[in-house]
């Protein structure tokens, strides 16, 4: 599935996903977590922002400045009306091109949407764009090889790739950055999430 075909879907059910998840925790333990090893709160990047603002705040609370992304126009229309003075970007991450250097970037079930051949230069794209000590968060398809799968959630259907967790912690060590958590958190569910950290 192509990122427009996502974002069509994401359209459909933005108003749902901001009235559930404004007050969800979800996501937020790893979040603290991955700012616990910056040392740096400059500029925050929050990729698959969503329309809920749940990440938006808690950076902001510790003091990075935040900006979203979304390939969503609905998810960041109602993003922008919660949050007015912060940054959004509506656009698809393949194509977008970092216009700062950040302190974290958080990818929090955002980038495992995208076809599988676009999932490296996506990586290797964030790496590059996190400042020095500075700290990625993302989540991927846990496994030790490539695949791909589908599903439906909230009547939508979206598709999901992976290039295993072995080649994600290849391509953060040849961007320069070394792994400092890796998670199954969902376990038995295949959902990893994944810190790492400029050097």
């Amino acid at each position: 599935m192509e990122p427009n075909d996502t974002s069509a879907r994401y359209d459909r059910i933005a108003q749902w996903w901001q009235t559930e998840h404004q007050d969800s925790t979800y996501g937020i333990a790893q979040l603290e977590r991955a700012i616990k090893f910056t040392s740096n709160q400059h500029a925050a990047l929050d990729v698959g922002c969503g329309s809920s603002g749940r990440f938006i705040n808690s950076l902001s609370k510790h003091g990075f400045g935040p900006e979203g992304l979304d390939i969503s126009s609905e998810m960041i229309d109602l993003a922008q009306q919660l949050h007015p003075e912060i940054t959004f970007y509506r656009e698809d991450i393949c194509d977008w091109l970092p216009p700062k250097l950040y302190s974290l970037i958080a990818a929090w079930d955002s980038t495992f949407h995208l076809p599988i051949n676009k999932q490296a230069p996506v990586i290797q794209k964030l790496c590059d764009a996190l400042e020095p000590n500075g700290v990625i968060l993302f989540t991927c398809g846990g496994g030790h090889t490539s695949s791909e799968v589908s599903g439906a959630f909230q009547g939508q259907d979206f598709d999901y790739s992976t290039l295993g967790v072995d080649t994600f912690l290849q391509i953060l060590v040849e961007h320069h950055c070394t792994c400092r958590h890796l998670e199954y958190d969902q376990y038995p569910q295949n959902h990893v999430y994944i810190i790492a950290q400029k050097t």
